[in-house]
């Protein structure tokens, strides 16, 4: 799809287009259209999409393949029916690699031929921080004077030796390149043991390996040349994971997993991968760069080199006898155990271990590839996206607060001073961004840690990735503005009905002490059906007063005094206020809503001071501006191709969010309706705004009481949460790299600017990436996430996120630092995108594309010798899963039960969620529970939480003898099998038998058993992972809930949707073409 077929973006209708800004606030604004984008990440060519067959939703007009061959008839189960063959057909070429360009968020990315990158998982890298919100002031004026420490400047580390000498006395001939043996002293092989085998020496993170007798070193032949053209350094973090067990039975077509192990005498270098003939030896890694921040006098050999005792050259030599863990070859067909025991964690970046330390968390800081690669050309090559995934805002236990009337930063690019920066001796310091050399402040040289001068590099700023600025008053446009909280609620026949405005009103009686702020927090009400109501809670008056606007079609504010609240003032006419309107409205039979001068009502009131506007509607809007008709026609059923509505119906929404935006107000939507409300237009008004979207379907207090249960504690989180107002957020990177999409709920200001009217932890963001320039002349890149906010108590702060990676110039490299499941979620919103500019049935070729795109790959650009099956490496062992898990979810599934305003709240989930919870509802974890036991168990605040294996999310895992928990991120589903253990169901669920069991239990009962104290505990603990409740449903055969439990288990076949092993043959036969 050419990039002329996108709609306006960061503003709406034309007169938005390509000109000079008609927004008053950014008059200086060009306009708020990049240059077109990119032809896109994924061909638009339905090239490779799934195949048809019986009640298939896959496109049957495209002709799309089928998988090779007929499969070998399944296991008798509805869960695994054989899918029939369809008309074969070539896939055709994909465009092209264009030039990038930047685009907005708005207008949703296009995909190119290049496929999706994904990341294994391996522990954290631990965040060094200081103590919990520790803050540190100026230097005392009395150590200002002290001269500064004169620190060496730092060298280059001597470049690294080609071959080992052999063990014996013989001198082999000079080589191009290779200095004479007297040039530098080998290693005493006096110290090898007489059993003529080599012991590696220890390294730190890497588990010793065992003894390797190597050949006589006469007889191995050099590398050929052109080999592996592809060969680069590469560093192996510590990567080691736990791998499913196998399945108890095997499906037609697996079998065994053979683990690949070298032959004796074979050397595996890391960072490749060969298949080559026994005793054949190849390049080894680089050395690494000298860290950051840190020196190495001439002749000082670097910390490295000095753990393993051996000369600079030698002392990056890998002596690994095995490959990596995150390269190692699986044939995908005939392994049925690739889901960790655990959940799935972030694969480290290959850096020195100092610097490794200090790099941002990855639950705030995430790219899809650990290793960034060099050029263009070889990101291409890679068929891997690449990006980067924030949750800027996250809470955070230990966050260094620093106050400074001197920010450093970077002159030219303005880049804050971070853990990556090199110091040039002790007065000055080079940007790791833009690589100017800056001077050191004066003032810096004092460390408020130590309280001690002239030691800049041990500041604060410089030993933390995530840092927290109290900012002075040139970051301050205006003085900071009060916590401001305008609460629009729908009071039409439809809404009372429900029940919602008790719970409303309860909830904010009951919190509204702990609604963030100061003395200077403000609040407001307005209520509307047909016409809008204000209230009047003026100081002085004895009861609050309401005011009725009925002319809709030019709402103005009824006074200017009385109507937005100092809190702490009228306190007690609020609370009146909130106890009486559930009563006020109890009898209305008004059942038109007016909701687009409510919330023009609602930007008129807050425009002069900015805040959030917390909207509540449960109904179609049918009045006045913004009205919108019913578009969705629940009697027909819709196939993927034919599911329409996605896009807005009117662009009112969207050109008042924007307008919103530029006075600092965001709103957030909560949509509590059994009937459809149109989320795609409506959603536009919290998208733009920086808002949030809350979907409660079928809610009512008395006929759904476990959404009312729900609703209740989301709002209370929602209300308490931390909140940061008139917020921007820009995201830097190293010089050579570009930003050309951005995902989430924002509006665009500039090509790295967006403007958060309000910003709140629960919010996630994604952005994509090219490479400009050639990294040639570069080890490391770093990106640097600057956000800058009003806090509730009116502080100017600005939270700082900086992310280093390697730079790599092979594919095996590249391949070896994917995160899987950062590549998942950034095609998730890439996929939203597509959906709504062109068809979801677009959107799922594009991800079937995406994973035989990078299957492709790896088997012609990475592997050497050439092997039959699906192979893929270990790191990316579960994209397949993944992409399955995402064609399968309610945002791109194309089962007809499913709600247009459901589906839409899904997509709307997955791009503004951060990515631990995204992947949750992506694919969901599964657990016994009926077995639960201490043994692996976590401590946690002195409470012992079980830690259940992972399973397979299959009916074959399912047990009729046990008890089985889905998390599913949003509802937990309790499954309980109908020969359950009658022991686990008296001392867990309080009951005598099977039979007894509730048709719609909700609750865990607080029984005094140790089972009972096991399984709440670990429910507890899933719940505060997370920051909104999710539902618990026990589950029956008979329940109700069954069908939608078994719809998410992914790997087995459905109505209209393949099973994982029906997958699998499909991009086999996809990526073999």
């Amino acid at each position: 799809m050419s990039s002329g077929q996108f709609a306006p973006q960061n503003g709406a209708g034309d007169s938005f287009v390509n000109g000079p800004s008609q927004n008053a606030v950014y008059p200086l604004n060009p306009g708020f259209m990049a240059p077109p984008p990119q032809p896109g990440y994924i061909s638009s060519v339905p090239a490779k999409g799934l195949p048809a067959g019986p009640q298939s939703c896959y496109n049957t007009h495209r002709h799309q393949p089928s998988p090779v061959g007929t499969p070998s008839p399944l296991p008798a189960s509805p869960n695994h029916r054989p899918v029939l063959p369809g008309p074969p057909q070539a896939s055709p070429t994909p465009p092209p690699h264009a030039n990038s360009h930047y685009q907005h968020t708005q207008q949703p990315s296009s995909w190119s031929s290049t496929a999706a990158v994904f990341q294994s998982t391996a522990a954290p890298p631990a965040l060094n921080v200081m103590a919990p919100h520790q803050t540190f002031g100026p230097p005392p004026a009395a150590m200002r004077g002290t001269p500064p420490l004169t620190v060496p400047p730092p060298t280059v580390a001597p470049p690294p030796f080609a071959a080992v000498p052999p063990p014996s006395t013989v001198v082999p001939p000079p080589r191009a390149g290779v200095p004479p043996p007297s040039a530098v002293a080998p290693p005493p092989f006096a110290a090898i043991p007489p059993t003529s085998t080599v012991v590696p020496p220890p390294r730190a993170g890497v588990p010793p390996t065992s003894a390797v007798a190597p050949p006589p070193f006469a007889a191995v032949p050099p590398p050929p040349a052109g080999a592996h053209s592809d060969a680069g350094p590469y560093h192996p973090g510590q990567m080691n994971r736990p791998v499913g067990s196998g399945y108890p039975s095997l499906q037609p077509g697996y079998s065994t997993a053979q683990v690949h192990t070298p032959p004796v005498g074979q050397i595996h270098p890391p960072g490749q991968i060969q298949h080559s003939s026994m005793g054949q030896i190849h390049p080894t890694a680089q050395i690494p760069p000298p860290s950051a921040g840190q020196f190495h006098p001439a002749g000082q050999m670097p910390p490295s080199a000095q753990q393993t005792g051996l000369s600079p050259s030698l002392a990056a030599l890998s002596l690994q006898s095995h490959t990596p863990e995150a390269l190692r070859v699986l044939n995908l067909l005939q392994e049925r155990s690739l889901l960790p025991h655990t959940p799935v964690t972030p694969p480290l970046p290959c850096l020195p271990q100092d610097l490794q330390k200090m790099n941002c968390s990855p639950e705030v800081f995430r790219c899809t590839l650990t290793s960034i690669p060099q050029t263009q050309a070889l990101l291409n090559k890679a068929k891997l996206p690449l990006g980067l995934l924030l949750h800027p805002f996250k809470d955070l236990s230990q966050l260094p607060v620093v106050t400074s009337s001197n920010i450093v930063r970077c002159r030219s690019c303005r880049t804050y001073i971070n853990p990556f920066v090199t110091f040039m001796g002790p007065t000055k310091w080079k940007c790791n961004l833009c690589h100017r050399v800056n001077e050191v402040p004066e003032e810096f040289m004092y460390n408020p840690v130590s309280k001690s001068y002239g030691a800049p590099h041990k500041r604060p700023e410089v030993q933390n990735a995530t840092i927290e600025f109290i900012a002075p008053s040139e970051y301050m446009l205006r003085p900071p503005q009060p916590a401001v909280y305008l609460f629009v609620l729908d009071v039409s026949h439809n809404a009372v009905e429900t029940g919602y405005l008790d719970a409303v009103c309860r909830s904010l009686l009951d919190n509204l002490s702990s609604l963030p702020g100061d003395a200077r927090t403000k609040i407001g009400f307005i209520t509307f059906d047909s016409t809008i109501h204000f209230y009047s809670l003026q100081e002085g008056l004895s009861r609050p007063q309401m005011l009725i606007v009925s002319d809709i079609d030019d709402v103005f504010l009824p006074t200017q005094d009385g109507l937005l609240v100092n809190l702490n003032e009228c306190k007690e006419l609020v609370q009146d206020l909130l106890s009486s309107l559930p009563q006020m409205w109890r009898q209305t039979m008004e059942t038109h809503s007016a909701l687009g001068p409510a919330l023009q009502a609602a930007f008129k009131l807050l425009s002069a001071t900015g805040g959030r506007v917390s909207l509540f509607q449960t109904q179609l809007p049918t009045l006045g501006i913004g009205a919108l008709r019913p578009r969705e026609q629940p009697s027909t059923k819709t196939q993927a191709k034919d599911v329409q509505h996605l896009s807005p119906a009117t662009d009112f929404y969207k050109k008042l969010a924007l307008d919103c935006s530029g006075q600092h107000v965001a709103v957030d939507l909560f949509l509590l309706s059994a009937q459809y409300c149109d989320l795609s237009s409506l959603g536009c008004i919290s998208r733009y705004s920086a808002g949030s979207v809350f979907y409660y379907p079928s809610y009512h207090t008395l006929h759904n009481p476990a959404q009312t249960e729900r609703f209740q504690k989301d709002l209370k989180r929602y209300l308490t949460r931390k909140i940061g107002f008139e917020a921007v957020m820009r995201i830097r990177c190293t010089k050579g790299l570009s930003i050309h999409t951005f995902h989430g709920n924002f509006f665009v200001r500039s090509t790295d600017l967006l403007s958060l009217a309000n910003v709140n932890p629960d919010a996630g963001f994604a952005l994509q990436m090219n490479i400009e320039e050639n990294l040639l002349d570069l080890q490391t890149v770093s990106f640097q996430a600057a956000l800058l906010y009003t806090s509730s108590k009116g502080e100017r702060r600005i939270r700082v996120h900086t992310l280093c990676l390697p730079v790599v110039n092979s594919l095996s490299d590249i391949f070896a630092g994917a995160d899987v499941q950062a590549i998942t979620a950034l095609l998730a919103s890439m996929a939203v995108d597509r959906s709504v500019t062109a068809s979801v049935s677009d959107a799922r070729d594009a991800l079937v594309n995406a994973a035989v795109d990078m299957l492709s790959s790896y088997r012609s650009s990475v592997l050497t010798v050439p092997q039959p099956g699906l192979l893929a490496p270990a790191c990316l062992r579960l994209f397949p899963l993944y992409i399955l898990a995402l064609l399968k979810h309610k945002a791109f599934g194309t089962s007809s039960s499913t709600r247009l305003d459901e589906r839409m709240f899904c997509m709307c989930q997955l791009k503004q969620q951060p990515l631990a919870y995204a992947m949750l509802s992506i694919h969901p974890s599964l657990y016994r529970v009926d077995d639960l036991t201490d043994e692996g168990a976590l401590n946690v605040n002195d409470c012992t939480i079980p830690q259940p294996r992972v399973q397979q999310l299959s009916v074959e895992k399912l047990s009729r003898d046990a008890a089985f928990l889905m998390d599913c991120g949003s509802v937990l589903y309790l499954w309980i099998g109908r020969n359950c253990n009658p022991a686990f169901l008296t001392q867990v669920l309080g009951v005598d038998g099977y039979a007894h069991l509730p048709p719609s239990m909700t609750q865990l009962p607080e029984l005094d058993t140790a089972e009972s104290c096991r399984m709440r505990a670990f429910v507890d603990w899933l719940r505060e992972r997370r920051p909104f409740h999710p539902l618990l449903h026990v589950i029956r055969d008979e329940s109700p809930l069954k069908a939608e439990f078994l719809q998410l288990m992914i790997e087995d076949r459905s109505e209209s949707a393949l099973s994982y092993y029906e997958f699998l043959l499909h991009l086999q036969q996809q990526s073999s073409k």
